[in-house]
């Protein structure tokens, strides 16, 4: 079992869903339910449209596992009586089927996962608790976790650059807040929001997304984009806290991931990696080792010749696993700073509502 796989919410899931023998920890929270991306898809993608080879899984399980990574995540650890986890890869905030959006996009928008969560309620209520479903009293004890809009963000960027895409980057945000309200009204008071990753500092996108190389910093990332990225974080943090003024006795916290994988792109070696900027599973060499043409895990002839873009032989060495996700050894790092708690907007006692116990894998 890893110690901190892709997302911060790992240590808390175990002390929710483990047994004794892993752990003793006790939680004023009762379960999980995440509202994501393939940041944090744990199958969900896959086991709706069969698709999965090459190196993804390879850290942990060894074979393809319907995770954007080479390990576990995070909510691997939820069962029905501690949660459900409604992220699939290349979900959206805004419903797909709006003219913005490129082809790629996942049917499964905020808005569908959130209609999946208040059916899981319907069936909770209606069949009460059982050995796979908690009690209702659950959704007022819960912890509800968001990790989304990098694909909103990312999916138009070649097509209508920085300044179009920002123009529809409110429209984002006051969904997320909606859907909070929504789950608000559901009895959820404990909300947990992501901000956005530097996608300036991502392999793919510096191969993929116009830019010269005055746009680049002294770490080799994208200004501009990265300063959209700012721009819409500041956005978000803002619209939380003015959400969290409307409902009274709910937790509305901003989690700043950005600070921490920034970090970790301009300084991987202060933190036992090597490779900021190069992805491990990829195809093309130095210096990003990403072709959007052969993604990780692909086959294809190229100038007359089969290759294929396989995986490193040491992804613990990097932070970016296929130019678009994080490893797991990069999202270890990112876990044990937020949970550190230095993270939250505003601060949110997380370790004194939970005792957290780290376990060694």
């Amino acid at each position: 079992m890893t110690l901190l796989p892709r997302t911060m919410w790992v240590i808390l899931l175990l002390a929710l869903s483990c047994s004794v023998s892993l752990t003793e920890a006790v939680c004023e929270f009762e379960a999980i339910f995440n509202f994501g991306d393939s940041n944090s898809d744990t199958g969900g993608f896959y086991a709706a449209f069969p698709a999965q080879s090459g190196s993804f899984g390879m850290t942990y399980f060894k074979k393809p596992s319907g995770r954007a990574s080479d390990g576990r995540l995070v909510v691997d650890f939820l069962d029905y009586k501690h949660g459900a986890n409604y992220a699939t890869l290349a979900s959206t905030v805004l419903l797909p089927n709006t003219s913005l959006f490129v082809s790629g996009i996942s049917p499964f928008s905020l808005a569908i996962q959130l209609n999946q969560m208040k059916e899981f309620k319907v069936q909770v209520l209606k069949k009460g608790p059982n050995a796979r479903l908690p009690a209702p009293v659950v959704f007022g004890k819960s912890l509800f976790t968001f990790d989304i809009g990098q694909n909103d963000f990312t999916s138009n960027l070649a097509s209508i650059g920085i300044e179009g895409t920002k123009q529809f980057l409110p429209q984002v945000v006051a969904q997320i807040v909606e859907t909070i309200k929504a789950l608000f009204a559901e009895g959820g008071r404990t909300f947990l929001v992501s901000n956005l990753a530097p996608i300036g500092c991502y392999p793919a996108f510096l191969t993929e997304l116009p830019h010269n190389s005055s746009d680049l910093d002294e770490f080799g990332c994208m200004i501009s984009y990265n300063g959209a990225v700012t721009d819409y974080n500041n956005m978000l943090r803002d619209k939380l806290h003015e959400a969290a003024g409307l409902l009274p006795n709910a937790s509305v916290i901003y989690v700043d991931t950005h600070s921490v994988k920034l970090e970790l792109f301009r300084h991987p070696r202060s933190h036992g990696l090597k490779y900021g900027t190069k992805a491990c599973c990829g195809y093309g060499g130095d210096p990003y080792n990403y072709n959007k043409q052969l993604y990780c895990g692909n086959s294809r002839e190229i100038n007359g010749s089969l290759h294929t873009a396989s995986a490193c032989s040491d992804p613990q060495n990097y932070v970016s696993w296929d130019g678009i996700h994080a490893t797991e050894a990069a999202n270890r790092i990112v876990t044990r700073a937020i949970l550190s708690g230095f993270y939250f907007e505003p601060p949110f006692p997380l370790s004194k509502l939970c005792d957290l116990h780290p376990i060694v894998y």
